[in-house]
């Protein structure tokens, strides 16, 4: 795979099709948005909400969740809000999201199946781990979104002034339903 993404790369840099994404490092409507990493959001994200390249800091991961208030998606968060000028975000949760009913004990024992030992995992436990929280899935859509979402809001270090609102987005048509 690697060698058919760099050939393409290759031919796009020379053919100069970079040029229709030259921006800067500022977010022109100066809103962050936190979405899951689900493939299905690539191109139906933006183009549902009207965004091109340069109006929005994106920030994926599974879920679209804030899980910690010190992790690294809260820690873009506030490079984006003290950094970039961003004065809204946007917390963006889907349809069918994969995420969801993720199961901790299950995917521990998919990584045994991948060669990580049960001395590595006890390990990650003795250091403070806790799997299932940190693994595990959500069952309430709108729950976790609220959630993530007051958690923001309520960060020591988020400003008052910073606009924080949770979002559904359908995973097949694009709709978008604010739900806090």
């Amino acid at each position: 795979m690697i060698e058919e993404i760099l050939e393409f790369n290759k031919a796009f840099v020379e053919n100069k099709r970079y040029e229709k994404y030259i921006t800067n490092k500022f977010p022109q409507k100066k809103v962050a948005i936190v979405s899951c990493m689900d493939t299905r959001l690539t191109e139906l994200l933006p183009a549902s909400m009207g965004l091109k390249n340069g109006d929005a800091k994106i920030i994926k991961n599974a879920g679209g969740v804030i899980s910690h208030p010190f992790g690294s998606a809260m820690r873009s968060l506030l490079i984006a809000i003290y950094e970039l000028n961003v004065s809204e975000i946007l917390v963006i949760g889907h349809t069918d999201c994969g995420a969801r009913y993720t199961d901790s004990q299950k995917m521990i024992e998919k990584m045994k199946e991948h060669g990580i030992t049960q001395n590595n995992i006890d390990m990650m436990k003795y250091c403070g781990i806790d799997f299932d929280s940190w693994l595990g899935g959500f069952v309430d859509l709108d729950d976790s979104i609220k959630k993530s979402v007051e958690l923001i809001r309520n960060h020591p270090l988020i400003p008052e002034s910073v606009m924080v609102y949770g979002l559904i987005i359908d995973s097949e048509t694009g709709e978008l339903s604010r739900i806090v």
